[in-house]
């Protein structure tokens, strides 16, 4: 996060790390124990307590199918539900699903969504309620630690059983076929195991459909999805700011009486964040010493702006609601990890299997959606400072497309702004919502489905678009600071932010390509400490 920690700041009271290794378990799975998993070295280590729950619930199970037709375990899969199978073909039956399932197309998703997959997953087997063997979860976990990545492929989901055909390639790996992604290359599953003298998972009563069947791909992006627009956020905040230092605003826009004047959440929180990052600025200007101030305000015309443009003075109204909807999505992502979501529940404490529909991906399919519309919207207010810190016309202080060399011959960052108006607009055109998509299919079993994994893939671009835009506007900032001279007068906080860009990308007065500089910069704002 920026500098002094962001706006999304939270205790990590629920992650329990010792040296390297971390507890995983289903009590506290919140989305700082899921970031830990993603972005640091441990390995992760199951509470007992999870693993006594889940052999109750394979004990459990065990006994309750003797002489009961239960879904998945002797019947076929859905529409072939009416269809009882044969006591001497139910090993087969699971081993079926995931092989006939393992259709997806596309390019493979990258190493860490399926990581994220993997835990979300991990995450409803220790809820207690998917009746699995311990085996299944130990492999699992195996896989997290050892780093070992499922070939996944981007398209197959509909998101109604969840997403079964992708979860169907995690599972192929588990029982030894398909291949899988480590340490940067691909091997068939099966001579990867046999190199790590890991063995395949055997199938028991239902692990096949246990492993296929939920919303774990869809979750597992999601939750990757919100730890980078959390980021984002915060430097979109950051960056707005650093705009209204430059431009020379007055202050008041931050201030705690106008924000509080409005209740909303979203809007205090990022105004008191804005006047904690605005801390030490020699730039934003005091309106009672200067307009309220009768011996100061002498002028006919005002040459400085009496309100800056809404792009720069409305910030805490447009990234307030945005706030908001990101915090919704964080609690639908944790209550999802902390799920089970697949079908039947199987719950040994009332003694009963319950059929329904747990996979139904609506929830993140939603959520995602929201949060790409308002990523969207951040990226489009970034754009909006972009083309004033461009337009000479319109802040009347900088050279046209801050060009710091001779105009006419030189060009300054006017092309930088196509890329970004450009990359803005596809991703006002992913906005269109995919939750309300729904195309029936699967003999009309599935005639109400989620698009959810479709819906978190679009987010995930709008998202990595965003920090292309911010990228180069965070070059923009920079020149216009060096504009203006003006890089001692900053913010503590945007002044650490201003060298760290300088380092990644130096003062420019020549034309020079740029491209590999706003890469280095868009991995600068990425990173997760």
């Amino acid at each position: 996060m920026p500098v002094c920690g962001g706006v999304f700041c939270v205790s990590k009271r629920h992650v329990r790390a010792r040296v390297g290794e971390m507890l995983f378990t289903a009590s506290k799975l919140t989305l700082e124990t899921v970031r830990e998993c993603l972005f640091r070295d441990v390995k992760i280590e199951v509470a007992p307590e999870d693993y006594t729950r889940l052999e109750a619930s394979y004990a459990f199970l065990e006994s309750f199918a003797t002489d009961r037709v239960i879904y998945g375990i002797n019947t076929g899969f859905g529409p072939m539900a009416q269809w009882r199978v044969s006591d001497d073909h139910l090993k087969e039956l699971q081993y079926n699903i995931i092989r006939s399932h393992a259709t997806g197309a596309g390019e493979p998703l990258e190493d860490l969504y399926v990581r994220a997959a993997m835990l979300a997953r991990l995450g409803t087997f220790l809820q207690g309620k998917s009746g699995v063997h311990r085996e299944l979860v130990e492999r699992l976990v195996d896989f997290i630690n050892h780093r070992i990545y499922p070939f996944i492929p981007r398209h197959g989901s509909v998101g109604a059983s969840g997403d079964l055909v992708q979860l169907a390639h995690i599972a192929l790996t588990l029982i030894g076929e398909g291949k899988v992604h480590y340490h940067g290359e691909w091997y068939p599953t099966a001579e990867l195991l046999h190199k790590l003298n890991l063995a395949p998972i055997q199938i028991h009563i239902r692990e096949g459909l246990s492993a296929t069947n939920g919303t774990s791909v869809m979750t597992g992006i999601a939750a990757v999805n919100q730890i980078y627009a959390e980021r984002l956020l915060d430097w979109a905040i950051l960056q707005a700011v650093w705009m209204n230092e430059i431009a020379e605003s007055y202050d008041d826009w931050i201030s705690e009486p106008l924000n509080a004047a409005r209740h909303h959440l979203g809007q205090q929180a990022v105004a008191a964040k804005m006047r904690e990052y605005a801390k030490g600025s020699k730039r934003l200007l005091k309106r009672e010493h200067y307009l309220y101030n009768k011996a100061e305000n002498n002028e006919t015309v005002f040459q400085k702006k009496v309100q800056a443009y809404y792009s720069l003075r409305c910030t805490p109204q447009i990234l307030g609601p945005i706030y908001d909807t990101y915090c919704g999505a964080r609690q639908i992502i944790e209550d999802e990890f902390a799920s089970a979501c697949d079908n039947p529940i199987i719950d040994p404490d009332t003694q009963n299997v319950y059929h329904g529909g747990n996979f139904h991906g609506d929830y993140i399919s939603l959520e995602a959606d929201k949060v790409k519309i308002a990523t969207v919207r951040l990226m489009m207010t970034a754009e909006r400072q972009l083309n004033y810190l461009m337009h000479d016309r319109i802040n009347g202080i900088l050279p046209p497309f801050l060009n710091m060399g001779v105009l006419g011959l030189n060009y300054g960052m006017q092309a930088c702004q196509f890329t970004a108006t450009s990359t803005t607009a596809e991703s006002q055109t992913l906005a269109m919502s995919n939750y309300v998509h729904s195309i029936p299919n699967n003999n009309d079993n599935q005639d109400v489905v989620s698009m959810g994994t479709n819906s978190a893939l679009l987010c995930k671009q709008v998202i990595d678009n965003a920090y292309q835009v911010l990228a180069i506007h965070s070059i923009a900032l920079a020149q216009a600071t060096d504009c203006l001279k003006i890089a001692d007068q900053l913010a503590p906080v945007t002044k650490l932010v201003y060298d760290a860009v300088r380092t990644i990308c130096p003062t420019f007065v020549e034309d020079a390509p740029l491209y590999e500089a706003i890469a280095r910069v868009e991995e600068y704002l990425r990173e997760i400490e």
